[in-house]
């Protein structure tokens, strides 16, 4: 995915996994530009910004160093940088939720203050700047799995958000383009200097992006599966100034897993200088963008492919929200643009839009999963086993122990593969053979309810198994898939014991 969990670190720390950058020409004013950077992968919809790190984006104006076999981009200083800090969570008014608030420090050194989720952001007096911090749809594409050849899949991101900051700002003021348009720009999260006590020395920085998918794509390529994972080494690097002595190491990942692409569809379409020369270009990492040109959700890597082909580029390259980078990408790396390939999924779970702050609302339909049996079984003889909110009846159950009686009991389940999960009982009909529960621990989920019903079913019983939810720490068809698997074996289990109905 993008840069979503590009490494063992971000696992263990997903909010300051950032997943996308963004750096398009601003849909109301031509003359201004967004630059917007999403972290925090699948989170919930209570989620919060760390107030442990810094999140930053940095610009740096770029020029063309060369063409073609002999292709080179270079920065320059000075950065141009736009940070922010978050606060802890501050008491909300009485019934409403708690309320974050972050500082953001501004190129020109300026601070201002804002409040996360708040749709009008936050504007400096003059105008020149407006800021959103807050929950969002991820609007990134995913509709190939990252396995040898190419196997497309839906979007693997549908129904997830993301934690999304945006800058938005007068073009003119803040890059002045007279002095150059062509800029490259980065996102990073750096911990703050001794908040926490580490083993060893504080990590540099958490994560940074320069163009999607430099990581998970290429430099932790799965069709490379015997070389070490390199992702948590650069994401360790300073941005803009790789560390000499890795240099030759990650240009030799580069260049390897290129060609691995480059052979996925049986055929070879990057001469070797060519590959070579697009190895070196991705080394020194950043999303290209010109000010002066059209940036369209079509126009991104553009630049790179115009400048390895010894062409002038003619699109303001970058990445709108509603590109499809996958696509692009993947059609580049494997084909060099000879055909068109296209994932299984074509856009985002919602699109963006055209105002401010420009990527859609989240995610906040409850997601459901439904399974049922038939069974050549009376109501009551089924009920007498399932209706036991404690009953260890289920394939998957290694233990079962419960605590309380009657509404609010708590089940503790262990899973025949170590896994802990734990239900309250909220309601139980006996008489009409139902039962509801939630989930506190174990999926991951939010407001997840669950439902166990046996009904009558002509001569024998059909029993439902149902439950609504939002997904939280997984992605949304990763948490469907485990409560998918979790009712259909169950319910097939139950064959066996009482008889399929014919």
């Amino acid at each position: 995915m993008s840069d979503h969990i590009d490494g063992p670190r971000q696992i263990g720390d997903p909010s300051a996994d950032i997943t996308d950058l963004f750096a398009f020409t601003s849909p109301e004013n031509p003359a201004r530009t967004v630059l917007a950077v999403d972290v925090f992968p699948t989170c919930g919809n209570e989620a919060i910004f760390s107030n442990a790190i810094t999140h930053s984006i940095v610009v740096r104006r770029a020029k063309v160093a060369g063409l073609g076999d002999d292709a080179k981009f270079e920065t320059s200083d000075p950065e141009i940088r736009f940070s922010v800090k978050f606060d802890v969570l501050e008491r909300g008014p009485p019934g409403q939720s708690p309320v974050q608030r972050g500082t953001c420090t501004l190129p020109d050194g300026q601070s201002l203050r804002i409040i996360v989720n708040d749709e009008k952001g936050a504007s400096t007096p003059d105008g020149t700047l407006r800021v959103f911090a807050g929950l969002r749809s991820d609007p990134f594409i995913l509709g190939w799995l990252f396995v040898r050849g190419l196997v497309k899949s839906q979007n693997l991101l549908l129904h997830d958000n993301v934690l999304c900051i945006v800058f938005e700002f007068d073009t003119r003021r803040v890059l002045n383009p007279d002095q150059g348009s062509l800029f490259g720009v980065i996102a990073e999260t750096v911990p703050l200097v001794g908040l926490n006590k580490f083993v060893g020395s504080q990590p540099s920085r958490i994560d940074w992006i320069g163009r999607p998918e430099q990581t998970n794509m290429l430099l932790d390529n799965k069709g490379m599966p015997d070389v070490d994972d390199v992702r948590d080494l650069w994401n360790q690097q300073t941005p803009f100034a790789l560390a000499q002595e890795l240099r030759p190491l990650f240009l030799r990942r580069l260049k390897d897993s290129l060609a691995e692409w480059d052979t996925r569809d049986g055929q070879q379409d990057w001469t070797p200088s060519a590959l070579a020369a697009h190895a070196n270009v991705r080394l020194d990492d950043y999303l290209l963008f010109d000010v002066a040109k059209p940036i369209t959700d079509v126009s991104h890597l553009e630049i790179e492919k115009s400048t390895l082909g010894g062409r002038t580029y003619q699109t303001g390259g970058g990445r709108t929200v509603d590109a499809n980078v996958i696509d692009i990408l993947t059609t580049w790396i494997v084909n060099r643009d000879r055909e068109q390939l296209r994932g299984g999924a074509t856009q985002a779970t919602k699109p963006g839009t055209s105002a401010f702050p420009y990527f859609a609302a989240p995610n906040t339909d409850l997601q459901s999963v439904a399974d049922s049996v038939e069974l050549n079984a009376a109501p009551d003889r089924v009920w007498e086993l399932l209706g036991q909110f404690g009953g260890s009846w289920h394939p998957l159950i290694a233990s079962i122990r419960v605590t309380g009686t009657g509404i609010g009991q708590l089940r503790t389940i262990e899973t025949i593969d170590g896994k802990h999960i734990i239900e309250r009982l909220e309601a139980i009909d006996n008489s009409g053979r139902l039962y509801r529960y939630t989930n506190v621990a174990g999926i991951p989920a939010s407001d997840y309810t669950g439902t166990l019903e046996v009904k009558p079913s002509g001569t024998g019983s059909s029993v439902e198994w149902r439950a609504q939810f939002l997904a939280d720490g997984q992605g949304t068809i990763v948490v469907k898939t485990i409560v998918s698997t979790l009712f259909k074996t169950g319910l097939e289990s139950l064959k066996p014991r009482f008889g399929a109905s014919k």
